[in-house]
Parts: C-alpha cells; sequence; structure tokens
C-alpha cells in the first residue's frame, strides 16, 4: 500500500514534540510538506523529511497532492485552515480547542462531510493509558454509580512549552482566543465526557488572569453537573509553577478511583469494603522534560485513514467539548450557572 502523503500546517512546538515525530515514527507516513509563517521553521523540517517548505497553507494545499494534514496553528486559524484542507480533499487532524465558535466548529464537520474525508480533533488525554484504564474499570460497574469527582490540569504555562517563549500567541487574546481553560480545560472536559460517557449540562466558572502578562485567562475552575447528576469540580492552570498536575478523583457509591500522573502507580482503586486495586500501566504524556511519550493521536489518525474507519476523536466530539469551554467562559462573565441542556 502507498504511503499517506502527509503536510504539517504550523511548525510550533505542538507539532515539534508531538505531530512531526510521531508521523516520523509511523512507517506508513511520507511527509509532503511543512508551512509556518516562519519560513525558516518550515524549512528546517522540509530539509530533514525531503519535503517542500510554504508560508501560506493556501499554496500549499493548490500546489501539493496530500491524504492528510494537522492543523497546529494558533487557535484563531484552526477553523478555516481545517475547513481549507478538506475542501481540498486532504482528512484533517486538528488541535484542540477545534475552533472558537459552535458555528465554526459545525462549519470544519460540514466541509469534512461534504468532501467525504475525516475530521479529528486531538483530545489526546483519552488514549493516555491510565485514562484507558479507568474507564474500562467504570464500565466494570465495580465502583457503581459516580456521585462526585475533582480533575486538574496544570503546569507553568506555555512561555515553558512554545518556542516563542513569553512571546507566544497563547497570550494573546487575538489569536489564543482563551487561556488555560482552552488549552488545559478543554482537555479535561473531554475526558470527563468520554470517561462518565455522558455530557456536562451545567457549568459554573471563574475564568481569570491572576499572574501572566497576557489578556487571556492563566487560570479557570468550574463546576460541572452531569446528565446523570453527578458534580464535580474542573482546574486548568498556567500557574503551577513548581510541576504539571494531571490527575483526577472519582467518588462512587461504592469507593474511589485515583488517576496519579506518577511513575510508580498511575491508576488506584479504593473499595468500601477495604479493597486496594493498583495498576501500572503506563505513564501520561507531559509537557516536561523527559515526559515527551508518544501522544498515541497520530497513529490514531493514520490507522482511522488506513482502514477507512471514522476516527474515535471525531469532529463532533471536539464540539462537544468545545461547548463546555465556552460556556465556562460565559459563566464567568456573567457570573451565573449556564445550561447545556438541548
Amino acid at each position: 500500500m502507498s504511503k499517506i502523503k502527509v503536510a504539517v500546517i504550523g511548525c510550533g512546538s505542538i507539532a515539534k514534540f508531538r505531530h512531526i515525530p510521531e508521523y516520523a515514527n509511523n512507517a506508513q507516513v511520507e511527509f509532503i510538506a511543512f508551512c509556518d509563517f516562519n519560513l525558516e521553521l518550515a524549512e528546517e523540517y522540509a530539509a530533514k523529511y525531503n519535503a517542500k517548505a510554504y508560508t501560506n497553507y493556501n499554496e500549499l494545499l493548490a500546489n501539493e497532492t496530500v491524504d492528510a494534514v494537522s492543523v497546529c496553528t494558533q487557535n484563531a486559524d484552526h477553523a478555516k485552515v481545517a475547513i481549507a484542507a478538506a475542501n481540498a480533499g486532504a482528512h484533517v487532524l486538528c488541535e484542540k480547542p477545534m475552533a472558537t465558535s459552535v458555528e465554526e466548529a459545525q462549519a470544519m464537520i460540514e466541509a469534512a462531510n461534504k468532501n467525504n474525508v475525516y475530521l479529528m480533533i486531538g483530545h489526546n488525554q483519552r488514549l493516555m493509558p491510565p485514562h484507558v484504564k479507568a474507564k474500562e474499570i467504570l464500565q466494570s460497574g465495580k465502583l457503581g454509580k459516580i456521585l462526585t469527582f475533582k480533575t486538574t490540569f496544570g503546569h507553568g504555562g506555555p512561555e515553558g512549552w512554545s518556542i516563542q517563549g513569553e512571546e507566544s500567541w497563547f497570550f494573546q487574546k487575538d489569536k489564543a482566543i482563551v487561556g488555560a481553560m482552552g488549552d488545559l480545560g478543554v482537555h479535561k472536559t473531554d475526558l470527563i465526557r468520554w470517561l462518565f460517557n455522558e455530557e456536562v449540562v451545567e457549568v459554573g466558572a471563574f475564568v481569570e488572569t491572576l499572574h501572566k502578562h497576557g489578556d487571556v485567562d492563566d487560570n479557570a475552575t468550574c463546576i460541572l453537573r452531569m446528565e446523570s447528576g453527578a458534580i464535580g469540580t474542573m482546574a486548568a492552570s498556567w500557574t503551577y509553577y513548581k510541576g504539571e498536575d494531571n490527575t483526577t478523583t472519582i467518588f462512587a457509591e461504592n469507593g474511589v478511583l485515583e488517576i496519579k500522573d506518577r511513575e510508580d502507580v498511575q491508576v488506584i482503586v479504593k473499595l468500601r469494603d477495604g479493597t486496594i486495586e493498583q495498576y501500572k500501566v503506563g505513564a501520561i504524556a507531559t509537557n516536561e522534560e523527559g515526559g515527551q511519550v508518544a501522544s498515541g493521536v497520530i497513529d490514531e489518525f493514520i490507522t482511522s485513514i488506513v482502514t477507512n474507519t471514522p476516527p474515535c476523536i471525531s469532529g463532533e466530539e471536539g464540539m462537544k467539548s468545545l461547548q463546555v469551554v465556552l460556556a465556562a467562559l460565559e459563566s464567568a462573565e456573567k457570573r451565573t450557572f449556564i445550561s447545556l441542556k438541548k
């Protein structure tokens, strides 16, 4: 079988640390082109992988024949780039948050459907081994009804991750639209939806800029009500200066499930009868040095294309998680709870 011809649009840190190396490690992939506002950056990857370099994604799509595109641009450009790629007949893997509005997300989904291509969103938390194991345990029914939960995702901020440092677009509202809530909070809202296999129906939130220099939020703390009635908290932060925290605790009628981001044991179940189960299933990928393990997103995307199977993290799923983020922003602005019930 011929290789999947791939173009990467946006060559910043998420491409550098995730997309490009994971594509390179997939034997079914051939790089065709790289695109970035910074031509030198695009040329660096093009030279390394014998591909073409562009600064304009429309020119790339017009001049090259590609099977798949990774959209790794600033948030404000996700929708227009993804739609252009779909209209060019390419399958699309878009970073999160998938768009800046529900309307944009719907347009992306419609473009993919119209052109008979796949749209996948890079919600990698679903693919992390501890989270996969946790969902297996929840689905077994041993914990019974979920009652409450708390989930957190934070680190010291994108200046320590972005190749642009403190000048990163992450801190510019016109390019990022949303800060920690969109960068990390959307991951955790997506994770909770997926773990529980149900939707968020009500959101209350504080979304604030407490310490960073930019004009987007650096901390968000949310209260979420699920369809089942379970309630919990979700915190997203760019001010966890002493290290990354990506943990979840779920309290159910028969016990507690803890998801840890440590090396020895990642999933712990404590039942009310005194039983304790511990599982070492593999680490959660982090942005910290030594934490650049494969996210699984690229292999999932390529397998979807090769097997002609719709991706497990679809555009529709990405839009539902985006809606929670948008509801949190609305809640913070209006200082009231926002309903997501249809």
